[in-house]
């Protein structure tokens, strides 16, 4: 450290040294001391304007280079979760579906879609009920899988980078909700019909959050990280044909 701060001012002292030789040549070339002033206290009137300038620009660029590598950092997690939690979860809930075949025709993603087809599905999620009925499947084993992972899902809220993606962080809480709903029923055997309409309505927004998320990870993957995306296109949990080898 002391060796940095020896240097700098070293440098400082060398370009106030180069600053006083050539305004000496100039002045001795020139011959005229008023214009040299002159164009000096122009130089001077014009330094905290060019110092503010360099100031936002640097502070700009800095704040980029954060922003950017918090997206990254958020981009680790998200793609943490969908293989820890996401993913699995995707395939087993479409069992709780009336219209899987729907869905599966429309977020059949694949390694031809184009920015457009993204938006596409995008715009189709907006818009569509996913009929989930909490009948349809086994609450018993969805119950069992969310409260394995409940502590993973307690790890990514105290992460402080979500607080840059409220949508995750949304997500993260109506799986988190749901997991506590489950869990504070002893028995998910005959349920009352009124019971069993609540908990679909945790189940359908948990799983909106998700599908959205999701699309939208995919997207990351495709312009980011192909290799990534191929993988996931192979294990595309909405896909009933999906293979994960390649053929």
């Amino acid at each position: 450290m002391h060796r940095i701060h020896l240097s700098a001012r070293n440098l400082a002292l060398f370009l106030l040294i180069l600053s006083l030789v050539l305004y000496g040549a100039d002045y001795l070339v020139v011959g005229k001391g008023g214009d040299i002033v002159s164009s000096f206290m122009g130089n001077l009137a014009f330094l905290p304007i060019y110092v503010l300038f360099v100031t936002l620009m640097i502070e700009r660029i800095l704040k980029e280079r954060e922003r950017s590598a918090i997206r990254q950092k958020l981009n680790m997690i998200i793609g943490v979760f969908f293989s820890e939690v996401g993913t699995g979860f995707l395939r087993d809930f479409s069992v709780f579906m009336g219209n899987r075949g729907e869905m599966a025709s429309r977020l059949g993603v694949d390694g031809a879609w184009t920015d457009g087809r993204f938006r596409s599905a995008a715009a189709f999620l907006d818009s569509f009920d996913s009929n989930v009925d909490a009948a349809k499947g086994d609450l018993n084993a969805l119950k069992s899988f969310l409260m394995e992972k409940r502590a993973f899902l307690l790890t990514l809220l105290e992460n402080p980078n979500l607080l840059e993606h409220d949508e995750f962080t949304d997500l993260l809480w109506a799986i988190f909700h749901l997991t506590e709903e489950l869990g504070a029923r002893g028995s998910l055997d005959d349920l009352p019909l009124s019971d069993l309409e609540h908990l679909s309505c945790d189940m359908r927004r948990a799983f909106g959050l998700l599908l959205r998320e999701w699309l939208r990870y995919l997207k990351h993957l495709k312009d980011d990280y192909p290799y990534l995306f191929s993988l996931a296109v192979r294990t595309n949990p909405m896909n009933p044909a999906a293979r994960v080898i390649v053929e």
